[in-house]
Parts: C-alpha cells; structure tokens; sequence
C-alpha cells in the first residue's frame, strides 16, 4: 500500500513543543531544514527565553518564600511590643513586593517574547517528507484515469465557459474585481451539483456535515497556522477584527479548540461546504487564468481529529476517499507526497491530488490531504486523557473534497467531444438534471 506508513512514523512522531526545543533543539533545527527553514537563530533565542524566564521564576519563588516568612515575623514582633523591628521589617516586606512585581513583568515579558518567536517556527515534517525546494521535486506515488484524446482544436475552460455563457469573468470584475467570477444558468447547475455530490460522498463515508460561519476571530486563525499571516494571503475585516476563511478547516477545526475530548470518541469525522477567500499576493500570468486561481471559490471539506496512534491510518483512508470521488468524476489524476519546500506551514505529512487539463497541457492541483499531528492541537489546546489519565494532544488532519473551479475547469475540458458538446459525467448527472453542455 502506497500510504500505509503509519506504523513506521508512529515511532518517529515529534510535537514541536517547548519540551522538544529544550531536550532536542539539534533535531529540531535538522528537520526544519527539510522544510528549506534555517530555525538556528530562532531556537536560540527561544532557549534563551526560556532560560531567563525560569530564571526569574526561581528567583520569584526565592522571594516569595522570603516575603512568607518576613509577614510572619512582624506578626511575632508586633505581638512582642518590638515596634522598631517591626517597621524595618515592614519595609523589608514593601522592598520585597516591589522585587516581586519587578520580577512578574521581567517574566512576562519573556514569555511574550518566547512566544512571538514559537509561533514562527512551521510544523516538523514527517520523515517520509522527501527533500526539495518546489513543486519540481515532489515525489508522484500514483496516477489514475485515463488521459482524454481530444482534437487541437479543444478550448480551455474560459472560453468554453463564454461559448456557452456559463461563467462571466468580466461581470465579475464589474462588479468586485478580478478573480471574482459570476456563474451563470449552467454553469451556476454544475457548481451546485458539484457541492451536493461532494457532501452526500462525504456523509456516505462517515463525515458529519456541518456549516461554519465564513468570518472567524484572531484565536480560531492563529490555532490553525493561519496567523501570523506572513504572506499577506488573509482578508481582515478591520473593523471587527476578522478573518475571511481561507478554508473551511479554520472553522470546522476550532469547533474543538479549548476542548477535552473523550476517548471514546476518536475519530471525530467532519465536512463542510464553505465559500472560501484567498488574496493570491504575488499570483499573476497565464497560470492564473480563468477558474485556475481565484480570491472567491467554493470548496469543500473533510476534517478529522484523530488519536495520535491512528492519525497516519487515517490520513490513508482520507487519500483514498479523495481519489475514489475523483474516480467517479472520470477524470485523469495524480497523487503527490509533497516535498519540504512545497509544504504548507502547519503540515507535516501532504499528498496533493492533480487532474490533468488535455486543453491547457498541464496538471491542476484540485486537493491536499494533510496530517497536522498535533501542531494544530498543541496551539488550540485539543486534547483527551489517555488510559492512565494524562493529558494528551490530539491529531488534526484535513483535505479538499474537493475544490472547485479546477474540478470544473478539468470537467469542461476533459469532457468536451470533437462537436465541441461538454459531456456530464454518469455520477453527477442525477445532481445536474442534464447530460450535456451544447
């Protein structure tokens, strides 16, 4: 099995924790460097921090140790009629406090400090992650489908979707800006079949649909990766200090922040349709045309919190879902385990899923199904009690199932026959009421 893995990495899993930094901040710095990240000088400081701020906290505990056993004694020498005593002593006391409140913003300015730092530091990659730099070293471990045999004269999706009025770009611009499509009749049928067909996969398969607001606050974006946001790839609304989700694993994840969760209750299998926002910074050219890059798309979801034993078992049954919808939407595919440079933040472990685009000649990116391991968990605080009743971070993991402008965009190329007449493929035609585009 190509993504059964899981029983070799559960005695290589690491958590990026405070505790790992301080036993093993060598193997820290090596498996970053995977990831293409130089973490030397951020550990440093973050050991150093640390060192200071346990510093402070034993000399805290010295004084007020001492400031116990001063308050005791002027009790003892009022008692005695010591007066003079007992007024040095209390300004021994007010000298104390003073030390210790010093002491208490020295600490918590450390401790902010450590943090500010901690939260730079991306995700541990698995051992399996191959090296690399780009998309051009990720390692391809399947193909599937067969590859269309269409005329030179095949259109890309853009201006199949103006042939046949299904998508206008230009009223999208209109009336938001680029990167905001307008799906109209048809066009508007598919996208709604796509979302339905979609979920009603997701339930079969166990996922509990749920919908999630489109907004969230600072606390949900940070506990998933997306704050700090260092490519500026988040819409803020300023005004109320919100985040337009990215995804809707932001939400449907913090479902369970600040949670303990029961046992007993692992998996916790969860899907959802949302409307996502991204601002693509830096996105431009031939690559971005039409559906293949948009600030506004809709997407949906599978998320899972697993028990850290069986999240790379779980992770192999999310791959294997996403390929057997891409399999019914009859479309050729491949699957990649990313490489550490192409890998997102939060990730440890990624498998992209791409469909192949005949018109465009090229290969597009519809998912990614990512174990976090407790990257995620250790930021929003997930957790359960193993059988000896400590307290334990849980798993994350998610994927797209699946994105849609690419889905459409390869479904309208890929299907279109030598008349020109888009092809509806079997599993979604009850979805679309229609067979073909013509």
């Amino acid at each position: 099995m190509l993504f059964l893995i899981f029983a070799r990495l559960k005695k290589l899993r690491n958590m990026l924790t405070l505790k790992l930094l301080r036993e093993q901040p060598e193997f820290v710095i090596e498996r970053l460097a995977v990831k293409n990240f130089d973490a030397t000088e951020i550990v440093a400081q973050i050991l150093e921090h640390d060192k200071l701020r346990r510093q402070y906290q034993t000399e805290l505990d010295s004084v007020l140790a001492q400031l116990r056993i001063k308050s005791k004694e002027i009790g003892q020498l009022m008692q005695s009629g010591q007066k003079e005593q007992a007024e040095a002593a209390k300004a021994e006391v007010a000298s104390m406090k003073a030390r210790s409140k010093e002491i208490e913003t020295l600490m918590e300015e450390s401790l902010e400090k450590q943090n500010s730092l901690l939260v730079l530091l991306p995700n541990l990659p698995a051992a399996i992650v191959p090296q690399g730099k780009s998309a051009e070293d990720n390692v391809v471990v399947r193909m599937g489908g067969e590859m269309p045999q269409m005329s030179q004269d095949a259109l890309p999706h853009w201006e199949i979707a103006s042939k046949y009025d299904l998508i206008d770009f230009d009223l999208g611009v209109k009336l938001t800006g680029a990167g905001f499509p307008v799906y109209k009749d048809k066009g508007a049928k598919i996208q709604r079949a796509l979302i339905s067909f979609f979920l009603d996969r997701n339930t079969k398969a166990g996922y509990m649909e749920v919908q999630p607001p489109l907004v969230v606050n600072e606390a949900s974006a940070y506990a998933t990766g997306q704050l700090p946001d260092k490519e500026g790839q988040m819409y803020h609304v300023g005004l109320d200090n919100f985040y337009m989700i990215p995804t809707a694993e932001v939400p449907v994840t913090n479902i369970y922040r600040d949670c303990i969760v029961n046992k007993a209750d692992f998996p916790i299998k969860m899907t959802a349709y949302t409307q996502c926002f991204r601002r693509e910074a830096g996105s431009y050219g031939k690559d971005v045309r039409g559906l293949n890059r948009l600030h506004q798309f809709d997407k949906v979801e599978i998320v899972q919190l697993s028990l850290p034993e069986n999240s790379y078992e779980a992770l192999d049954g999310m791959v294997k879902h996403v390929e057997s919808i891409i399999q019914e939407l009859e479309l050729p595919y491949r699957i990649l385990r990313l490489c550490g440079g192409d890998m997102s933040f939060t990730s440890a472990l990624t498998y992209d899923f791409e469909v192949y685009s005949e018109a465009q000649q090229r290969w597009l990116e519809v998912s990614s199904v990512s174990n976090f391991e407790s990257f995620q968990a250790n930021r929003m605080k997930l957790r359960y009690k193993d059988d000896e009743g400590k307290t334990q971070l849980a798993h994350t993991l998610n994927g797209s199932s699946l994105a849609l402008p690419r889905i459409l965009a390869a479904l309208i190329e890929n299907h279109q026959d030598e008349n020109g007449r888009i092809h509806i493929p079997a599993a979604l035609r009850e979805y679309t009421g229609f067979e073909w585009i013509d």
